[in-house]
């Protein structure tokens, strides 16, 4: 537990501007910083910093930085030593940190040196000691406790109101509550002593796809989680001898991940690493059965035309006969098994349907679970009729877009971050098949001129249905067309 008195420990309020939301791609253009040391502030700085691009001007007309007003301000390299001294020894404090932590060590490692602090994010923490309220942005954070900002979106104009809602909240909440609560945000996780001890500071707080390696670069484990940093993290801390997660604790010797702008992109990574990758300790890579379909025919029969179902394996499915394909299943043997629980269900005629061989009625109508179509009781055309109908709910989607989509994600962490802070996704898919995330317009004019030749994804169908159903309201190019806007 965090004693009451470590609340007084050296604290620094950090807030940054940007060029955009991606650490990997964007550069700060502004650093604010105040520093707290037992309770009192012992010193306020802040520094425009050169980006060494042009600050797009959405950027500018939100914080009202221009290309002019960094160019003759310092290149990050140039300060680094001096924002690090400031910020060493102390527990970096700051609305949506991940963010401006990971900003900072990015900047810290393109000028050959490291960095790394205990992190304690304020939209986290707003989150955990008022759980009652919505929304935890700075703005909202700012009006629920009465507290100002003369320079709103400038690095230390933000800094400043993190400083006063951390003192707002050590004379409001009790300290008791209030340490439980930094404890919690704060974590603390054990890693095995030979993975490197700053690789839950790499970690982005957001979601992603992970790969878990041990010896020889053996893959051990693949998984997704909309934070990758506590997903992995927990993989550390499981009790029991015979766990996954404690084999894996004992044999992974390195991680590497892909974050991703929200959970779907995530989930499908994960699908297209699991099948291309085949890790040792996912289960669904174990079984060595092709997922089946039931295909509807209508045949001609010296009785007339019968409806009836064939399993067949889901990848051998043409996408233009998807519409008479009923339901999926892990192998032939279920599909067939399904069959039959369908005829029992709706008293349907197993010899009709092709499921008993044999002259006369067939034995379900012998015991009168049958209404007869096997004798002439039932006509044909009433028991094809109701066979398609109890097969309606089971019905294969078809294709809802025009061709090859791409369908737009945006992260939906909110907490403050304006949109054009938001990473985006484009996740081209085409038919039921994935065929990758891009972020550029030069990463979707590749996917979108890939020849594709899987057939159908059993995986991505399961995805994508789940998620339109989620999400009705789709954000989608039609990449048919010749102009792809990323933005």
């Amino acid at each position: 537990m965090v004693a009451a008195e470590d609340l007084l420990q050296d604290l620094v309020f950090v807030d940054l501007e940007t060029t955009g939301g991606s650490a990997a791609f964007d550069r700060i253009i502004e650093v604010g910083i105040v520093r707290v040391s037992n309770g009192e502030p012992v010193e306020e700085w802040s520094s425009l910093v050169n980006p060494e691009r042009p600050i797009p001007a959405y950027i500018e007309a939100f914080t009202g930085i221009s290309n002019e007003m960094v160019a003759g301000a310092p290149r990050f390299v140039e300060i680094a030593a001096a924002v690090r001294e400031k910020l060493q020894g102390a527990v970096f404090v700051a609305h949506n940190a991940r963010f401006d932590y990971s900003f900072l060590r990015s900047e810290f490692l393109k000028s050959d040196m490291s960095f790394s602090a205990k992190v304690l994010c304020t939209v986290k923490l707003s989150r955990r000691l008022f759980p009652e309220f919505a929304r935890h942005n700075l703005d909202a954070v700012m009006e629920r406790n009465g507290l100002s900002c003369d320079a709103r979106h400038r690095a230390l104009g933000d800094a400043r109101v993190l400083h006063d809602f951390w003192v707002k909240l050590r004379r409001d909440v009790a300290e008791p509550r209030l340490a439980a609560a930094v404890q919690t945000v704060l974590g603390a996780h054990q890693l095995p002593a030979h993975l490197p001890p700053g690789l839950l500071d790499d970690l982005p707080d957001g979601p992603g796809a992970y790969r878990f390696f041990g010896d020889e670069d053996v893959l051990l484990y693949i998984g997704r989680s909309n934070s990758l940093r506590s997903r992995v993290s927990s993989h550390f801390g499981a009790e029991g001898a015979d766990s996954l997660d404690r084999r894996l604790s004992r044999q992974v010797r390195r991680v590497d991940w892909v974050e991703t702008a929200g959970e779907l992109g995530a989930i499908l990574r994960e699908a297209e690493w699991i099948r291309t990758q085949k890790p040792l300790y996912n289960r669904r890579t174990k079984s060595k059965a092709q997922p089946h379909t039931l295909r509807g025919r209508a045949s001609r029969t010296p009785a007339g035309e019968v409806y009836r179902l064939e399993a067949e394996g889901l990848d051998s499915v043409d996408f233009a006969d998807l519409m008479q394909c009923f339901g999926v299943f892990r192998s032939e043997q279920d599909a067939r098994k399904a069959q039959s629980d369908i005829a029992r269900a709706h008293q349907l005629c197993l010899k009709v349907m092709g499921l008993e061989d044999g002259a006369g009625s067939c034995f379900a109508y012998q015991v009168g679970k049958c209404r007869g179509a096997c004798v002439g009781k039932e006509p044909l055309i009433l028991h094809n009729t109701r066979l398609q109908l109890a097969l309606s709910s089971l019905k294969l989607k078809t294709w809802p877009f025009p061709g090859r989509v791409a369908l737009r994600e945006r992260d939906p962490r909110g907490g403050g971050m304006p949109e054009y802070l938001q990473a985006a996704d484009l996740h081209v898919v085409d038919h039921w098949t994935y065929l990758g995330t891009a972020r550029t317009e030069e990463e979707l004019a590749e996917l979108r001129s890939r020849e594709s030749s899987a057939a159908f994804d059993v995986d991505v169908y399961r995805i994508l249905v789940r998620y339109f159903a989620k999400h009705p309201k789709l954000d989608w190019l039609d990449l048919r067309r010749t102009e792809r806007p990323v933005s």
